[in-house]
């Protein structure tokens, strides 16, 4: 499935690749420069009328990392409706938070590289 953006987010994605939270700075250290598994990813990519975290296009895969405002029921809810937009185009989401991501890295790291072998996998697609 071909994946478009709305082109108005696209001053709004490079402010935001310009002043990442300190999670988002730490993780992109482990997937910039094909680090993770010789695969590219992008860093607040628009995707249809969304920017997400980090996406790599060879496996459909977005990573997002959740601040503390993701916590409360309405934006568990945006969150979850906001997933299955994504996913009814092809595009696996995983979701970690900020304190996962600077506290537990070697975990998230961990569960990142078993979801993109799974995906690779299920896509055939060999590296």
């Amino acid at each position: 499935m071909k994946i478009t953006y709305n082109p108005k987010l696209k001053d709004l994605a490079r402010e935001m690749r310009n002043n990442p939270t300190d999670a988002e700075k730490h993780l992109w250290d482990y997937l910039k420069g094909d680090k993770l598994l010789g695969l590219d990813f992008h860093r607040q990519k628009p995707i249809e009328n969304f920017i997400v975290d980090f996406y790599c296009d060879k496996i459909s895969l977005v990573i997002e990392v959740d601040g503390g405002y993701h916590e409360g029921l309405n934006m568990l809810k945006k969150d979850g409706d906001r997933d299955l937009d994504l996913y009814n185009l092809g595009i696996t989401v995983i979701r970690f938070t900020n304190e996962e991501v600077l506290n537990q890295t070697y975990d998230v790291v961990k569960k990142i590289k078993k979801e993109v072998l799974n995906l690779l996998k299920i896509k055939n697609i060999s590296l």
